[in-house]
């Protein structure tokens, strides 16, 4: 029901009382919310609970559509699309990500290069990509993939750069047949940098190249705030860290089914390379641009 006398009984429409603020100047309009696709990753805070989590999924039960989103310990909690949720500190209303029945060709892979339509997987190169594990094997594929394919560029695992010198030795790397090197924690003084060093006075000038991002593992080059972090956690030296990370986070750490979950979990918060630290973008890109020249 209308209240014709407003909520200030000493305001009035025409003239203020000295001291008070009027009703209208004192209350600010309330923002807008805007619609957001609840696409996989978003990180979203349900307003009457307080719940935050990323998008895990978006589901239809009993007619309505719902959102599921997983919090920080791994907990999933399901809620209505629509009003009530909060995005970067703004009010959204939560849509079904688009879709179509028809495939449209995306502009852009998710490394930012242009998409070429149409065009079928060039048969593999003889050159090489090498990365030092799964979890950098499946994150190069899912940033990179697209243009790999493209270029017919074959992404293999090292299981380690203390394999380098013999892979290398077994491979036979010519000015034909190149292979560029991921590694991780490359740094001045450190064991990969004197391991690297060994590996390349073994093969010939100009065939191998060696490049590495600064972080422990590669668990850090996904950006922090994917994961509704401020900053990964650091880890005191002698803790393994994988586990040590995800004891930080209050996440699953007894097995190494918990270590292969929480993986999943920041890969799927990986949209493009714009989730990515430019530390690793640029290594990549370099050691794509080697092995294709």
């Amino acid at each position: 029901m209308h209240d014709r006398y407003g909520s200030d009984v000493l305001a009035s429409s025409g003239s203020s009382v000295p001291g008070r603020v009027n009703a209208v100047q004192h209350h600010r309009a309330r923002p807008t919310s805007r619609p957001q696709a609840a696409e996989p990753g978003l990180v979203v805070e349900e307003v009457q609970t307080g719940w935050v989590g990323a998008v895990v999924r978006v589901e239809k039960s009993g007619g309505v559509h719902l959102v599921v989103l997983e919090d920080r310990a791994g907990r999933t909690r399901s809620f209505p699309l629509g009003p009530g949720f909060w995005v970067d500190g703004e009010p959204v209303v939560l849509t079904p990500p688009v879709t179509s029945r028809a495939p449209v060709a995306p502009g852009r892979t998710a490394s930012g290069s242009v998409a070429v339509q149409g065009q079928r997987a060039r048969v593999a190169r003889g050159s090489r990509i090498w990365v030092e594990g799964k979890h950098d094997a499946e994150l190069v594929e899912k940033v990179w993939g697209d243009d790999l394919r493209v270029e017919g560029v074959v992404v293999e695992m090292l299981d380690g750069v203390d394999n380098l010198a013999e892979a290398l030795a077994e491979f036979g790397p010519t000015r034909e047949r190149r292979v560029g090197v991921l590694v991780d924690h490359l740094v001045p003084g450190s064991k990969e940098q004197r391991l690297a060093d060994v590996a390349l006075r073994t093969v010939p000038a100009g065939t191998v190249l060696v490049l590495g991002h600064p972080y422990v593992d590669v668990w850090q080059a996904v950006k922090a705030e994917r994961l509704g972090l401020e900053r990964w956690p650091v880890i005191e030296r002698g803790t393994e860290w994988k586990r040590g990370v995800l004891r930080e986070l209050g996440w699953p750490a007894a097995e190494q089914a918990d270590v292969a979950r929480a993986w999943q979990r920041i890969l799927r918060s990986v949209r493009d390379y714009r989730d990515l630290d430019p530390a690793l973008l640029g290594r990549v890109e370099e050691l794509i641009d080697f092995v294709t020249a």
